[in-house]
C-alpha cells in the first residue's frame, strides 16, 4: 500500500504571536527526530499555525516502522566455548536470552556476538505514543496550568485532531481526546468540522474561515494591504517585525484603510508612525516620494462584513494616541532639550553609578577622548561632544516617557528645532543603534563616535556592578551593545583600543583598585572576543579565527589579520611555511628572553637567519603599523627557508648556555614577531 499522510493538530486559546515562529520551528525539529529515532520513514514534514492552532502535517509516512538487525555482545571466547569447543552454560544462556541458536553465534575479536533481529510495527500503533510525546517535549518561555492538572503548556488545549489519512490515532492528553474534529473561525463559522482525512485538511480549514498555512496567509495580507494602499495612491511601509506580529494574530485577514486628521501630519513622523504601529499594529502610509499621508491600514480577523464599523473604531482608537502624542509634543516644546536636560540630575542611571545627567557627562569626556584617538576633525569632535552633553535629554521628555520607542529619534527632532546642527540631532538619534537585531548602523562619524563611548560606558559600568550576562540572562542587552561596537569599528574601518578606551570609563567612574581595574581588562576582552568570534564565524575558518583571537584590543585589525590568514593559507607554498613558524614556535617556548648577542652567533645558518630576520623585520613592522598584514605575511614567509635550513645546521640547545640562550632568543623574536600577525600553532594544516 501507498505510504501515508499524518495530521496532528492542536487547538489552543490565542498563543501570543510573538512565540509562534519559534514553536513552529520546535515543533518541526522534534518531529523529525521523534520519527527518525521510531524509524518511520517519512517524505516531508511541514508546521502550520495560526493563533489558535497548531499543526503537523506529515506527507509519505510509511506504514511500519523499519525492520532492523542488531549486534549484542557476549561473553568472551574462552568462557563461551570448552576445549572441544562446544558451547558452554554461559553461551548457551547468552543465545537464549538473545532468541538466538547457540550454533548462530558470531565470533570476533575474541568474544562472540549475536545478531538480533527485530521486525518493524505497525506505525498507527507507534503514534499512540509518539503523538503525546510530541506534544508534551515541546518547551515555551511561559507556560500556564488549568483546572486541577498537573500537564503544562503556553495556552490550554481545547482540541486534538490526529489523523493518519482517514483513521484517528486515539489518545488522550490533559483531558482532550484526539479525534477528526476542528474548529472554525470564532465568528464567521459555523464552529467544529468534521476532517474526514488528512490530505484535506488546509481545505476543510478553509472552508471554515480558517487560513492555517502561515505562508499563505502572509501572501494574502501583503496583497491586501498594498492594494488598498494602491486604492489610495499610496505605498504601505511593511515592516518584517509587523507583518509577522499581525499574520500571527488572524486567521482570516482582510485589510482595510483608515484615516486621522492632517493636523497630526505636523508633528515629526515619527510621532504618528509609532503608536500607529507599535501600538496599534497599524501599516502606515506614505507617498510614493516617501512624505507620511494621513493613512493607515489595518488587517482584521474577519471577512468584509461591516468594514465600516471597524474602521470607524480603529480611527477613534488612533486618534486618542495621536492626540496624546500631540500634547505631549506641545508640553516638551516648551523648554528646549538642553534645559530637558536639567532633570535627567533626579534620574538613577543604576544603582550606584550616580544619575543620568553624571553619564552624560562621562560621555563627553569619553567622545573627546575617542575623537583624539581617531584624530578627526575639529568640527566632528565639537559635534560629537555637543550630542554626549544632549543625549539623554528626551529621557524625561513627555513624548518619550509615555512612548519609550522613541528614544533617540525624540531628542534628533527636538534638537533640529533647538537649531542645533545636522550632525548633531543625527548623532543623538544614531547614538542608540542598533536598537535590535538586523538594525542599521551609525552613518556619521559623530554618531559613531557616541555609540562607541555610550556602549563602552554601558558595559564598563554594568561589570562594575558584577553584572555580566550569563547564559540567557542578558537584561542591560550587553551583547547586543557589544556586537553593535564590533560591527561598527569593522564598518567604519576604525582602529582603537579598546583596553584604553576602558581604562578612561574606568577613570570616569572612579574605579581605582589596582586589582578590579585588572579583572574589567579581562572580563570587557572576553567579553568582546566572543562578539568578535561570532561575528568572523561567518567569514574565516574556525582554527583562522583561533590563531588571530588571542589580541582583541584592535577589532578591526583581528578582521584584517583573520582575512590576510585566509588569504595565506590558500597560497601554494602555505603548509611549508607554517611548518616553519610553528618549529621556530615551539622551540622558542623555552626562552622568555628576546636578547640577542651578534657576537656569540658562531654557525652560518643562524648568522643567515639572524641578517635575514633583521631586513624582514623592519618591513614586517612597518607593515603591521599599517594594518597591512597580506604584505607584512608576503614579507615573513621570506623566512621560513632561513629557519629551515636553521635547524637543519645548528643545534639549538648548545651545552654553552650563553649559546644556547641566544639561540632560544633569536627563535624567540622571530616567533614574537610572526604572532603579531597570527599564532600559527592554531592553524589546522590540511593533507
Amino acid at each position: 500500500m501507498a505510504d501515508k499522510t499524518l495530521l496532528l493538530e492542536i487547538g489552543t486559546e490565542e498563543i501570543p504571536a510573538h512565540a509562534m515562529p519559534g514553536i513552529l520551528d520546535q515543533l518541526k525539529t522534534l518531529a523529525t527526530t521523534a520519527f527518525k529515532d521510531a524509524r518511520i520513514e517519512v517524505s516531508t514534514v511541514k508546521t502550520l499555525g495560526t493563533p489558535r492552532r497548531l499543526a503537523l502535517i506529515i506527507n509519505g509516512v510509511a506504514e511500519r516502522q523499519a525492520d532492523v538487525s542488531e549486534e549484542r555482545k557476549g561473553p568472551s571466547i574462552k568462557i563461551a566455548f570448552d576445549a572441544e569447543g562446544k558451547p558452554s552454560k554461559a553461551a548457551i544462556g547468552f543465545a537464549r536470552g538473545q532468541k538466538v541458536a547457540p550454533e548462530d553465534l558470531i565470533k570476533r575479536d575474541g568474544y562472540v556476538y549475536a545478531v538480533v533481529h527485530q521486525s518493524g510495527q505497525p506505525t498507527d500503533e507507534l503514534l499512540k505514543s509518539i503523538l503525546p510525546k510530541l506534544i508534551c517535549s515541546l518547551s515555551f518561555p511561559n507556560n500556564m496550568r488549568w483546572g486541577d492538572l498537573d500537564f503544562k503548556f503556553i495556552r490550554s488545549i481545547r482540541w486534538i485532531v490526529a489523523l493518519l489519512d482517514d483513521e484517528i490515532i486515539p489518545f488522550e492528553l490533559a483531558n482532550v481526546k484526539s479525534g477528526r474534529v476542528s474548529r472554525g473561525h470564532r465568528f464567521l463559522s459555523a464552529g467544529d468540522f468534521e476532517i474526514k482525512t488528512a490530505a484535506d485538511y488546509v481545505a476543510d480549514c478553509e472552508k471554515n474561515f480558517v487560513i492555517v498555512d502561515q505562508d499563505h496567509r502572509k501572501t494574502m495580507i501583503v496583497a491586501e494591504i498594498e492594494a488598498v494602499a494602491k486604492e489610495h495612491n499610496g505605498r504601505a511601509e511593511i515592516t518584517d517585525d509587523l507583518l509577522e506580529e499581525v499574520l500571527y494574530l488572524v486567521e482570516y485577514p482582510t485589510a482595510l484603510a483608515g484615516s486621522f486628521e492632517t493636523k497630526y501630519l505636523e508633528l515629526p513622523a515619527e510621532a504618528v508612525i509609532t503608536p500607529m504601529r507599535d501600538h496599534q499594529r497599524y501599516f502606515p502610509v506614505k507617498t510614493f516620494d516617501g512624505e507620511l499621508m494621513p493613512l493607515f491600514i489595518t488587517v482584521r480577523n474577519g471577512g468584509r462584513e461591516y468594514l465600516d464599523i471597524v474602521r470607524h473604531g480603529n480611527e477613534r482608537v488612533l486618534k486618542a494616541r495621536l492626540e496624546d502624542a500631540q500634547f505631549f509634543f506641545n508640553e516638551d516644546r516648551k523648554k528646549s532639550l538642553e534645559q530637558h536636560r536639567e532633570k535627567l540630575k533626579t534620574v538613577v542611571f543604576q544603582e550606584g553609578l550616580g544619575s543620568v545627567y553624571e553619564k552624560t557627562q562621562r560621555l563627553e569626556k569619553l567622545s573627546a577622548k575617542i575623537a583624539t584617538m581617531l584624530r578627526v576633525s575639529d568640527d566632528d569632535r565639537a559635534h560629537a561632544i555637543r550630542a554626549a552633553q544632549l543625549s539623554k535629554a528626551d529621557l524625561v521628555t513627555g513624548m518619550v516617557t509615555e512612548f519609550t520607542e522613541l528614544q533617540g529619534v525624540m531628542g534628533r527632532e527636538y534638537a533640529k528645532l533647538d537649531g542645533e546642527p545636522l550632525e548633531v540631532s543625527t548623532a543623538i538619534d544614531e547614538h542608540y543603534m542598533p536598537r535590535f537585531a538586523g538594525d542599521a548602523q551609525p552613518q556619521s562619524t559623530a554618531g559613531r563616535i557616541l555609540s562607541l563611548a555610550d556602549k563602552i560606558d554601558n558595559l564598563v559600568a554594568t561589570f562594575s556592578r558584577g553584572l555580566i550576562p550569563t547564559g540567557s540572562q542578558d537584561p542591560f542587552a550587553l551583547r547586543r551593545q557589544a556586537l553593535g561596537l564590533v560591527n561598527m569599528l569593522v564598518e567604519a574601518q576604525w582602529s582603537l583600543s579598546i583596553s584604553e578606551l576602558v581604562d578612561e570609563a574606568m577613570d570616569l567612574l572612579g574605579i581605582n583598585e589596582d586589582e578590579r581595574r585588572e579583572k574589567m581588562q579581562s572580563d570587557v576582552a572576553d567579553f568582546m572576543k566572543l562578539r568578535l568570534k561570532n561575528v568572523l564565524s561567518t567569514e574565516v575558518r574556525y582554527d583562522v579565527i583561533d590563531a588571530v583571537l588571542e589580541d582583541v584590543d584592535d577589532i578591526y585589525a583581528v578582521k584584517l589579520r583573520a582575512h590576510a590568514v585566509e588569504q595565506f593559507l590558500a597560497t601554494p607554498h602555505a603548509t611549508g611555511i607554517i611548518q616553519a613558524f610553528v618549529r621556530a614556535g615551539n622551540i622558542a617556548k623555552k626562552s622568555m628572553a628576546m636578547t640577542i648577542d651578534e657576537k656569540l652567533l658562531s654557525a652560518d645558518a643562524e648568522v643567515v637567519l639572524f641578517k635575514a630576520f633583521n631586513a624582514i623585520k623592519v618591513v614586517a613592522v612597518e607593515l603591521i603599523a599599517k594594518r597591512d598584514y597580506v604584505g607584512a605575511l608576503e614579507a615573513l614567509r621570506k623566512l621560513a627557508q632561513p629557519i629551515d635550513a636553521f635547524f637543519d645546521a645548528v643545534m639549538v640547545m648548545a651545552e654553552d648556555a650563553r649559546v644556547r640562550n641566544n639561540r632560544l632568543g633569536l627563535l624567540k623574536s622571530i616567533d614574537e614577531l610572526v604572532k603579531d600577525v597570527a599564532d600559527f600553532t592554531k592553524i589546522v594544516l590540511q593533507n
